[in-house]
């Protein structure tokens, strides 16, 4: 048989496996769905998904002041026939995770974070009201005692966010709040992050602003608190006033770079 005749004889029979498969799923979907009694599960108990991550670009604030990504395009649609971005990123840019190893010696790394750690019950302390009179707000044990008091016990593998109101700053000048000497925004009181790690089995805290330590810090107290233990940090997380202060469930998309301090990650919130 002729090398071309070989060909056409693969590609036939290819073309009709790929008929006979294609049929198959087609009946097996319409059955399933036609036995569906319920609406698909997003997870037990939550109907819809909010994005809590913010859009990383070179505008983005970022903690030192300089971009944080930037972008070439070696490969475009127009002459390749395909589109492709070689991306230059700072670990801690954007809606990011801070891993163990961002603030310790021999911390685990972004890559060793457990994943039962990455999917998360969500508990909201909204500082928002005293932030607006104090950008230098910070999140403190009473803060989290109220919490406690209205929505019950934190629960274990938690990640407990402070909502402050600057996730809607980020276009402006005040998220950083840099007077000439100082940055100026909400973060978490070290005795706060010393209450979660001995009162609570809470495994990750967030912020919306740039640090999980207020603006005008200069010792970085919570990340040397905090993170060493093993837990780790979600710096400007977004659209917390979009979620219920308990009862949400958080899914963290980390990235998984071998060795990495920390890095953007997309973000969920199943309610």
């Amino acid at each position: 048989m002729c090398d071309i005749c070989v060909m056409n004889a693969v590609k036939d029979r290819m073309l009709s496996r790929r008929s006979l498969f294609k049929g198959a799923a087609l009946a097996g979907a319409a059955a399933t769905l036609g036995s569906a009694t319920t609406s698909p599960a997003l997870a037990q108990g939550h109907g819809g998904a909010e994005d809590m991550t913010h859009t990383v670009s070179p505008e983005f604030p970022t903690y030192f002041g300089a971009p944080g990504i930037s972008s070439e395009q070696p490969f475009n649609f127009a002459e390749n026939g395909f589109n492709l971005l070689n991306l230059q990123i700072n670990e801690h840019t954007g809606t990011h995770i801070d891993a163990p190893l961002h603030f310790s010696a021999d911390g685990a790394s972004v890559d060793e974070i457990p994943v039962s750690q990455l999917v998360a019950p969500l508990c909201v302390i909204d500082i928002a009201a005293k932030a607006a009179e104090n950008a230098d707000a910070q999140v403190t044990p009473d803060d989290i005692k109220a919490w406690i008091a209205a929505h019950g016990d934190i629960p274990a593998n938690a990640c407990v966010a402070m909502h402050s109101g600057w996730g809607g700053k980020t276009a402006t000048d005040a998220y950083r709040g840099f007077d000439g000497q100082a940055m100026h925004f909400p973060g978490f009181h070290v005795e706060a992050a010393q209450m979660l790690m001995e009162d609570t089995a809470a495994a990750s805290i967030a912020v919306d602003t740039l640090s999980l330590d207020h603006g005008p810090s200069a010792d970085f107290a919570v990340h040397y608190a905090w993170l060493p233990t093993g837990r780790f940090g979600i710096e400007n997380i977004a659209n917390l006033d979009k979620v219920p202060a308990s009862g949400a469930t958080l899914v963290i998309g980390a990235p998984k770079h071998k060795g990495g301090t920390g890095g953007p990650a997309r973000i969920l919130a199943l309610v």
